[in-house]
């Protein structure tokens, strides 16, 4: 199981990629709406940034039910091996 700061570590880079900026600090409480440009198409890139990086897939509903990055933080931890 990844720790929470290998999560953390992993999640800032593939923000910085994917919002091409490298200010962005993430926290648990973060959520779309603090970040300028976070629509649901960089939400798709996200995802599967992700998904690829650890070899998971999410389903819909757990898709669904993200508010903040301290969520796909710990929905991560719970799909790592």
């Amino acid at each position: 199981m990844a720790t929470e700061a290998e999560i953390y570590s992993a999640l800032t880079e593939i923000f910085h990629d994917v919002f091409l900026r490298d200010d962005i600090v993430l926290s648990p409480e973060l959520t779309a709406k603090q970040v300028q440009g976070w629509d649901s198409f960089k939400q798709i890139e996200i995802i599967m940034a992700s998904e690829e990086k650890w070899g998971i897939k999410f389903n819909t509903r757990e898709l669904d039910s993200l508010r903040c990055v301290g969520d796909l933080a710990a929905m991560i931890g719970r799909k790592t091996p």
